[in-house]
């Protein structure tokens, strides 16, 4: 067992961390209360390794997305699911929201297509999200289908294929906003399409051109933003794309801003030393709200466990130094089935909040003020300095109020958790 923590040292450390912070003009009682209002959107597909529970006349295809191992214990419906997500939810302080794909419909054992789901599908996720007051964010799913095993969907030539995809974000929106309006928070609905060519095209604007036609008659209808938000999502390459994706970075940064949606900016889906960090004050100049899938690439898009790396915390920073909590959706993707599937989910979790801890017990102001002074030593100087401040001793505070295991302690509850009711799945 990991040793359990005293509550009277983690009050102690922290009165003494709160003291260092307030000399450098940091409230962090103040910071308690400002990460309690930023969510993040947990991804319900690391449960069960992105296989979704649809019942198939045909065993679905496609490629674009792949998940990797073989550790036991992965949900096998959607009852055990939403069980595993209140588990690790239990063990993350914070109230936070649960992301969908539209392969985690329920359909009460009858085979549903794609372009015929509705909210009555999702009804149980609903009413789930209500009993805990969470709200729900959703993305249609343009892959694990015959009809994308061209490796194509929205951006299809085949105008077949093309209406069957265009019927399922249809449908998907309405979802989404049915979603929102029954939760009472906004549900965003992230479009993502795995289209491309293994090796060079010889027509990348034909494409592009039908994609845009395509995501055109998806957001046709208009739905009360206080119900639905709609992203998009860019990508540099897939598996069997890795010559030509449809769905650019520079086609979605177009699209979003001309047509008013949301842009999702994915960690992984951008050169292995392009960080989307560095992305986001240049697109807050001109789009509203972002959206941003944390993950962690290894190597290439592939979607390992988020932990508290340069990377993730350079998000955090750089959303505290825009003053941009607000006009961000914080969401996670990855997925890795070669661990236990809780404790992946409360590691990375955990390691998001952590990053937008410190990004929040940041002293910005004294960057700025040295760097309007032109005094670029003091603020490279300062910038190394903090990263030694007790931030450990306000992140166990937190833990504390919340309710949640302190440190390494929720590694006890997953182990039991794993014994009594993972491992009896088979």
């Amino acid at each position: 067992m990991l040793r359990i923590y005293n509550e009277n040292i983690i009050n102690e450390n922290y009165e003494r961390a709160k003291e260092i912070y307030a000399s450098f003009g940091i409230d962090t009682d103040k910071v308690l209360e400002e990460i309690k209002k930023i969510p993040i959107s947990i991804h319900c597909w690391q449960g069960d390794d992105v296989e979704g529970f649809e019942v198939a006349a045909e065993g679905v295809d496609g490629g674009g997305i792949m998940a990797t191992g073989n550790h036991p214990g992965k949900a096998r419906n959607a009852e055990e699911l939403r069980q595993d997500l209140d588990k690790a939810m239990s063990l993350i302080p914070g109230k936070h929201r649960v992301n969908l794909h539209a392969m985690y419909a329920e359909t009460d054992g009858k085979f549903v297509d794609r372009d015929e789901i509705g909210p009555e599908h999702f009804k149980n996720w609903i009413d789930w999200a209500k009993e805990r007051g969470i709200g729900l964010d959703f993305n249609p799913t343009f892959f694990a289908h015959k009809m994308a095993d061209s490796g194509f969907t929205l951006a299809s030539k085949d105008k077949k294929i093309r209406d069957f995809w265009i019927r399922h974000g249809k449908r998907s929106r309405e979802i989404a906003a049915e979603m929102g309006k029954a939760l009472g928070t906004p549900c965003v609905n992230n479009i993502w399409i795995p289209d491309g060519y293994k090796d060079l095209p010889a027509d990348r604007l034909g494409h592009r051109q039908i994609l845009q036609e395509s995501l055109d008659e998806i957001l046709e209808e208009k739905y009360d933003k206080n119900y639905l938000l709609d992203a998009v999502e860019c990508k540099l390459f897939g598996i069997g794309s890795e010559s030509y994706v449809v769905g650019s970075h520079e086609f979605y940064m177009g699209y979003a801003i001309t047509r008013g949606t949301l842009l999702c900016l994915d960690a992984g889906h951008f050169h292995p030393t392009e960080t989307i960090s560095d992305k986001i004050s240049s697109l807050l100049t001109y789009i509203d709200e972002l959206l941003l899938h944390v993950s962690r690439g290894v190597r290439w898009d592939s979607d390992h466990v988020v932990i508290l790396n340069d990377d993730v915390l350079a998000i955090a920073q750089e959303l505290k130094r825009c003053n941009a909590f607000q006009r961000v959706h914080f969401g996670l993707d990855f997925f890795d089935g070669s661990i236990n599937r809780i404790a992946a989910w409360v590691t990375g979790t955990r390691a998001a909040l952590k990053a937008i801890m410190i990004a929040l017990l940041e002293p910005t102001h004294l960057l700025k003020e040295a760097e309007d002074q032109g005094n670029f030593g003091k603020r490279l100087a300062l910038m190394e300095e903090l990263k030694s401040l007790p931030f450990g001793a306000i992140w166990d505070k937190y833990c504390l109020e919340q309710g949640v295991p302190v440190g390494a302690e929720w590694l006890n509850v997953v182990q039991e958790y794993e014994e009594q009711v993972l491992s009896q799945r088979g």
